[in-house]
């Protein structure tokens, strides 16, 4: 570095100066090339291993002299641990001999910000593997996922790492779309409770969280990865945006931009989205990256931007700051644009200083800044798999019973293609599947139990896998048949292989065409099924699948979606009873002749009706899951009869166990307005707290809600709060109503914003 750059008395360096002082002052002395090296990232392995990134290589950039790449600086790096198998030692002392390559190469000396993936943990060789987003939301414990989410931003920040891409905070709108598993549910009032913990979580570990897909993205047309997207100005509000409000304000510090269009204007080149409302609306101050090509799709894909240069102005323009993964139109076209005079240096500044600014807070411009790595790099430790197991437990879900579980020491079949596959525990954005299965010689680095070996540590079990997730033999289905004879009882376990650009059933780029069970899996199901014998169908997948033919003749049903590297263990407990089944669905499950999308959140019209033939009910609800021990609900009730606009009621609801085991249920509160300005959901959820209970105990349940969970988008186009008569629907799900209080909302109508009470308050007493 030159001496100009270390000179004494420059502000930028001094640590005890306002950020913005110092930003302002090193801003006034870069270059235009030093600038924007600042918004780009550098993605060092795009070209190794399989497709981990929509188009990855297509986008591949030959090598280059890292010197020359970062002469002027770079903004971010891409993926140091999560491209290739390489052990944590290794990834991190290769990042902090990066870093200061980066640090010398350029005349002031900017560390780069290095992000990975971490939706289910670290996604990294070797890291531990939690469960999935769908387990997260199943489980109704935003406490419990603030604490994985925690302990995920300690093993990345002693690795030298400083943003995680997650969570997606996503609604689920259409169960055939590909990237369902990689949300939390269907309901923006549990995504947005959940990932705003999470956040939380990665945020007090020093990780930037970043917010994915802003916004609109999961309602693409027929469920299709990066289709257009065709909904009004109120689903946007009321149901794409709430999560993302709640997430912000709980300290969110990076947002991500959709790959999608909406209404045929594509999210990265949306300023209205990602300026007007981010930024003028909701009041953030952090950085906005692309998501991994989405500027050069401006041209490629969406065909509105006339080449490189023109994407990277309408990118900038909208609101993006910095171009991931790796230098492309934000490098040399952006430079020949200001150049030119078409881009506009004001623009650049603006996203520099926010990029610069988050770099301050990370301390990456203090002067006794190191890169050097910690000594720790243990990144699947007992305290981490204690935590993935709990969270694993905490959410699988029951979804009938007829008494055969649990299991006591009955002689089992088990037949399925997930049954003997450490891979079917794990989501697409787990690195064994993310990039592990791009290495086959290399070792899965983590051990994960199958649920076959899970149940013979219990149980005298003869195995079958009766056919692949897709494809199969007719002889393999009767070997399948002969086990289950041979049993009391037989488990299937069935669902999904997750994967990438249609190297799988589920994940990002592998969508369905239907929720037919993938493969041959139904008609194994079936011939099992036909042998008389109980059937317990353990289902892991990425998404509900349509079981309405068989489920009148199951057994059982258990649903672990994608558990992690304890879910077998998990899964084995709860069907052998020594775990006391409380999960809950996040998603509903399709009934027989179910159309999509369709989620419980329908107006009064979208429910079964005489209008249409198609019944939409659901064979199981959003918010159902049943348990080994019932809780007893003894009242539900209201202090009050009127509500004020501007006031809260308080919603009492008295639980007893009965029973000599220890008991869990989820009190769960809905919504239902009756007369609206718009056609509002018959039901809505505004609240949700899961209860534990020992034996015999009894405890009161109370919820404070404020009137601004009434709150919608009404004809004027912003939230209001209506005076008038609301339903508050207490239960066990959204179909099983234990409670409708009748309230009536008093006062004058108020206008609400960002700002408005998003949660209610909950306390228990006994």
């Amino acid at each position: 570095m030159t001496t100009e750059a270390t000179a004494p008395g420059e502000l930028w360096r001094d640590p005890h100066a306002p950020a913005a002082d110092r930003v302002r002052d090193l801003v006034a002395r870069m270059t235009p090339q030093e600038k924007i090296a600042q918004l780009q990232g550098i993605w060092a392995g795009i070209d190794a291993g399989g497709e981990m990134a929509p188009h990855q290589h297509e986008f591949a950039v030959a090598p280059q002299d890292f010197d020359e790449l970062t002469r002027h600086g770079i903004g971010q790096l891409t993926r140091v641990f999560g491209t290739r198998p390489i052990a944590p030692e290794v990834g991190a002392r290769t990042l902090a001999r990066t870093q200061r390559q980066i640090i010398e190469a350029s005349r002031f000396g900017i560390p780069a910000l290095a992000h990975e993936e971490c939706l289910t943990g670290l996604a990294a060789w070797q890291a531990t593997v939690f469960p999935s987003p769908l387990c997260w939301g199943a489980t109704f414990e935003p406490d419990l996922v603030r604490r994985m989410a925690a302990k995920i931003g300690e093993s990345m920040r002693r690795l030298g790492i400083h943003q995680g891409l997650a969570p997606v905070l996503d609604v689920t709108r259409d169960l055939r779309w590909g990237r369902v598993e990689e949300t939390i549910g269907e309901d923006p009032h549990l995504v947005g409770t959940i990932g705003a913990a999470y956040v939380a979580g990665l945020e007090s570990a020093g990780i930037v969280s970043t917010l994915k897909h802003f916004a609109g993205y999961s309602a693409s047309r027929a469920g299709r990865n990066h289709a257009p997207v065709s909904i009004g100005p109120r689903e946007m509000a009321d149901v794409v945006l709430p999560p993302f409000e709640m997430a912000l304000r709980a300290g969110a510090r990076s947002v991500m931009n959709s790959y999608a269009d909406n209404d045929g204007v594509p999210a990265a080149a949306d300023g209205t989205l990602l300026t007007d409302l981010l930024r003028d609306v909701y009041g953030f101050t952090g950085t906005l990256v692309s998501d991994y090509f989405s500027v050069a799709f401006l041209h490629k894909l969406h065909g509105i931007a006339s080449g490189r240069e023109d994407a990277a102005a309408q990118a900038l323009a909208a609101g993006i700051d910095v171009e991931l993964p790796t230098v492309d139109c934000f490098g040399e076209p952006l430079l020949e644009g200001l150049h030119f005079d078409r881009v506009d240096m004001g623009l650049i500044d603006r996203a520099l200083t926010r990029v610069l600014t988050q770099k301050v807070e990370l301390g990456l411009l203090d002067p006794d800044y190191s890169p050097a790595p910690g000594t720790n790099f243990d990144v699947d430790d007992a305290e981490s798999r204690a935590l993935a197991r709990e969270v694993a437990e905490r959410s699988v879900v029951l979804l009938q019973n007829d008494g055969v579980l649990p299991l006591s020491g009955k002689r089992l079949a088990v037949v399925g293609p997930r049954a003997d596959e450490p891979g079917a525990m794990m989501g697409c954005y787990s690195f064994p599947l993310h990039v592990g299965v791009h290495h086959p010689d290399a070792e899965m680095g983590i051990e994960v139990a199958t649920v076959l070996e899970a149940l013979r540590e219990d149980h005298d079990v003869v195995f079958a896998r009766g056919c692949p997730v897709l494809g199969g033999t007719d002889e393999e289905i009767a070997e399948a048949v002969e086990a289950a004879r041979q049993a009391e009882v037989c488990v299937v376990v069935l669902g999904d292989q997750a994967g990438l650009f249609g190297n799988g059933t589920s994940g990002e780029g592998c969508d369905a065409a239907d929720l037919t069970l993938p493969g041959r899996q139904e008609e194994l199901l079936e011939a099992v099924l036909g042998t008389g014998m109980p059937v317990v169908l353990v289902l892991l997948s990425g998404r509900p699948y349509d079981l309405s033919r068989q489920a009148d003749r199951l057994a059982a049903v258990v649903c672990g979606f994608y558990p992690g590297e304890e879910g077998a263990a998990a899964l084995a407990d709860v069907l052998s009873g020594r775990i006391n089944p409380s999960g809950r669905l996040p998603v509903s499950f399709p009934g027989a002749g179910s159309s999509q999308p369709s989620t419980y959140l329908s107006a009064q019209l979208g429910a079964r009706s005489e209008v249409s033939n198609v019944d939409p009910t659901p064979l199981y609800p959003f918010g159902h899951g049943l348990s080994y021990a019932p809780v007893t609900w003894l009242t539900a009730g209201c202090e009050e009869r009127e509500w004020p606009t501007d006031g809260v009621c308080r919603v009492h609801v008295v639980l007893r166990n009965d029973l000599e085991v220890p008991a869990t249920d989820v009190v769960q509160i809905y919504l239902h307005d009756p007369v609206a300005e718009v056609a509002r959901p018959v039901r809505q959820l505004v609240g949700a707290l899961k209860v534990d209970l020992a034996p015999g105990e009894t405890r009161t349940v109370t919820a404070e809600l404020h009137a601004d969970l009434t709150s919608y988008t009404g004809r004027a186009g912003h939230r209001q709060v209506d005076a008038g008569d609301v339903e508050l629907h207490v239960g066990t799900s959204s179909a099983d109503v234990h409670a409708a209080l009748k309230l009536t909302m008093t006062g004058p109508a108020r206008r609400v914003g960002f700002d408005r009470v998003a949660t209610p308050e909950f306390t228990t007493s006994p």
